[in-house]
């Protein structure tokens, strides 16, 4: 029959491929055990990697300190450097300005030394018995009328110092409030500096006002030196007339003896 064995003899035998898989698991199988590895704990190091962490922090936070003072530092700086943002000093120009117009009023002999010395010479030093009688009253006029003018320039001066009083009051009140709530050095520095021109803007009206005060007391006193003058001038052009010379008087129609 065709199905003994003599009949597969001619037949090719196949092998079928064994899957990856298959030879994986069966070499994992037939590995043999791993051992197990166990974590070694060093407890110096870990002390030192503590102790450096620790010394980190502190360094850390010694920098943030250091950050914080610098900070607050500039700060500080600045409002040091803050301008003081109140200034009088137009005021104190103002007030300035107009006891000098006051001044450069003055009548009649002004505050000049060339001025003083030329009318003085005129009106004062000149008087002589030579002088006519229309002369002396002409000069004597003029000194009546310097003084008068002396003493009215005074008391304008004296009038704009008082009406200085409330400006300087409220502006020494502004100043002084200023200085108390300053922020910083430069601001407290500027409202003292304010201060202080205050000050020597009052000493300035205090020293116009003693420099017209005496301008008219010296006048008076040169007005009252030269009618002493102009009175011996007219008492020599009284003694130079004739002596009295007696002689008779008709009266009621009637004869004299």
């Amino acid at each position: 029959m065709g199905g003994g064995p003599s009949a597969g003899r001619g037949r090719a035998v196949r092998y079928r491929p064994i899957p990856a898989a298959v030879v994986i698991a069966f070499t994992v199988s037939t590995s043999p055990p791993a051992h197990a590895q166990w974590a070694v704990y060093d407890g110096a190091n870990h002390v030192e990697n503590v102790l450096i962490a620790a010394r980190t922090l502190q360094q850390i936070d010694n920098q943030i300190t250091s950050l914080a003072n610098q900070a607050q530092m500039l700060v500080n700086q600045g409002r040091n450097l803050a301008s003081l943002p109140l200034s009088a000093l137009s005021t104190l120009q103002s007030t300035i300005s107009q006891t000098t117009a006051l001044l450069a009023q003055a009548q009649n002999i002004a505050y000049s030394v060339q001025s003083v010395e030329r009318q003085y010479q005129q009106a004062y030093a000149s008087v002589s018995s030579s002088m006519s009688d229309s002369a002396l009253f002409s000069q004597a006029q003029t000194r009546w009328q310097n003084s008068v003018g002396g003493f009215e320039d005074a008391l304008k001066l004296q009038a704009r110092v008082v009406e200085n009083i409330p400006s300087d009051s409220s502006a020494m009140t502004q100043l002084v409030s200023a200085s108390q709530t300053s922020t910083g050095a430069l601001q407290a520095a500027q409202a003292g500096n304010q201060l202080m021109a205050l000050q020597s803007r009052q000493l300035s009206d205090i020293q116009a006002e003693l420099a017209a005060n005496g301008r008219a007391t010296a006048l008076q006193q040169a007005c009252d030196a030269a009618t002493e003058a102009e009175s011996d001038a007219q008492y020599q052009h009284f003694s130079q007339h004739d002596a009295y010379v007696s002689g008779t008087v008709s009266m009621f129609g009637g004869s004299g003896n």
